[in-house]
């Protein structure tokens, strides 16, 4: 099995990646500051089952695919795009609507849920991170890899959980300030639309 001190390592890292600016975190802060810290719970959880994914990926090989493939990459990442400009649309369009604060489309929890799942799959890049990223903390001295990589996948996944929970929690009791006044709730609906508009741009022009 994997050195204690090594596994420390690793969730350090990971800590550190989960802090570190990026789609994922940003997708997370813009919902709960949109909907609440709930909300942004909820997409973390969706996030992180994704995570799940992709550790499978890489340790039974899939990732390698998106690597190889350039049809396979540019599919999924273009469906990930299509994905956020959607939800940019709905942003903006939320954000055009007149009346109080609660004229914001509400998701059930099994949509928020859903929603961070779809966000993380559809983005082949995380795959590919974890096959660079997993195997240089594993060691084929310590056992089968693929419980190595599989106990990583789950370490980082603990990582995300945390960081990406403080940040809804964060962003959850700023929104609320916003979420009093119909004004300052156009302005986050529309911030949202140019920040998921940003995020797909983004992943259109993502290489491999």
């Amino acid at each position: 099995m994997i050195e204690s001190k090594i596994l420390l390592m690793f969730f350090t890292t990971s800590i550190l990646l989960a802090l570190s600016p990026g789609p994922d975190n940003l997708f997370v802060l813009t919902q709960a500051a949109q909907q609440g810290r709930k909300a942004g719970l909820l997409v973390t959880v969706g996030l992180c089952t994704g995570l799940l994914f992709h550790t499978a990926a890489v340790t039974f090989g899939l990732a390698a695919l998106f690597k190889a493939s350039a049809v396979a990459f540019t599919g999924l990442k273009f469906a990930g795009a299509g994905y956020l400009l959607y939800l940019a649309v709905q942003a903006y369009r939320a954000g055009a609507e007149s009346g109080p604060v609660t004229a914001v489309v509400r998701l059930n929890a099994g949509a928020l849920y859903r929603r961070g799942i779809i966000m993380n799959i559809t983005n082949p890049k995380v795959s590919i991170f974890f096959l660079a990223f997993l195997p240089q903390f594993t060691d084929p001295a310590k056992g089968p890899l693929s419980v190595q990589l599989l106990l990583l996948g789950g370490i980082f996944i603990i990582a995300t959980l945390i960081v990406f929970g403080a940040i809804s929690i964060l962003a959850g009791v700023f929104g609320e300030r916003f979420r009093r006044s119909a004004f300052a709730q156009k302005v986050l609906n529309r911030a949202a639309a140019a920040i998921f508009a940003g995020l797909a741009l983004k992943l259109a022009l993502a290489q491999r």
